[in-house]
Order: C-alpha cells, then structure tokens, then sequence
C-alpha cells in the first residue's frame, strides 16, 4: 500500500469537499495500515489530530493523539453541549496560524474503530475539540472557516511578524 506522508498545500480541493463514508465491507485500503500510517504521520508532525484529506486521501477517517492513538472512522458527533469554549486552534495545514475558535466544551459522538466496531464516546476538553476540529476537515471546513473575521485578521497579522 502506497500512503503518503506529506500534508497538502492549504489549497487542496479535497480540503473543501465532504468525504465519502469509509466502506468496511469493501474497504479501499486496509483500515489498520491506514490508521497507523496516520497515527505515524501525525506524531512526526507533532499533530494532536489528522484526517486522511490532509494527505490527499479519500477516506472519511482520522486520527487523534489520545492514549492509546485512536482513529476515528466515519465519525458522526450525536450531541454537542450547548456550553462552548473559545481557545487558540492551529491545523497542521495551516503552520503557525492560530486563531480563536468557539466549540462546545464536550460532545458525544460515534464512529467505527479500526476494525469496523461501532463505538460511542463522550469527549470533553482538546479531545472534544480535536474531534470537532478533524470531523470539520473530512466535512470540507477548514477552522479559519469558523473564525470571525477579526480574530482571523489579528492572526494573520501575528503570523506576518513572525
């Protein structure tokens, strides 16, 4: 199996396109070589999560730095805690650029696990954010998506002085 291990440019058309459900019963590539190769090119990039469009990859899974590394397939978030938290995000495809971004402080969600069991998880803190974050990815939004436009401005500029 051939995986790529470079991220695409901040322009990739698969970066604003919702993904197609990963198929476990006619699996495009093996969902266990798939969530390693992820889980290996999200830790070389010091990432806390990483979905498959990130590198060019049609599949609707990713990965999260979690105790032990999880990766998600086909993820839905089923409920979304009204209480939210503004904090700083990046994204491994956009290097440097942290924005202020508002996101529910905990969700539940469901997805299936590397070998194509349904699982249920309730998420609090960077791990509900992550989710959140990496799910907005395989739906083709990118986070500078759900800045406001004053945050992503003051940003940009910080970015330019560095």
């Amino acid at each position: 199996m051939s995986l790529s291990d470079k991220l695409v440019p901040s322009t990739h058309p698969l970066l604003f396109e919702e993904l197609k459900p990963f198929d476990f019963d006619n699996p495009p590539v093996d969902p266990k070589e798939l969530a390693d190769h992820m889980i290996q090119v999200m830790d070389q990039h010091n990432g806390i999560g990483l979905s498959a469009n990130q590198l060019g990859m049609n599949h609707r899974v990713f990965v999260m730095r979690t105790e032990p590394r999880l990766a998600c397939f086909n993820p839905v978030i089923t409920f979304a805690s009204e209480e939210q938290e503004v904090m700083e995000e990046g994204c491994l495809t956009f290097p440097l650029l942290y924005v202020k971004i508002k996101r529910s402080s905990w969700i539940r969600a469901k997805f299936y696990d590397v070998n194509g069991e349904l699982q249920t998880e309730k998420f609090t803190g960077i791990t509900a954010r992550c989710f959140q974050h990496e799910l907005d990815h395989l739906n083709g939004i990118v986070y500078l998506n759900r800045a406001s436009k004053i945050n992503l401005e003051r940003s940009k500029r910080k970015l330019k002085l560095l």
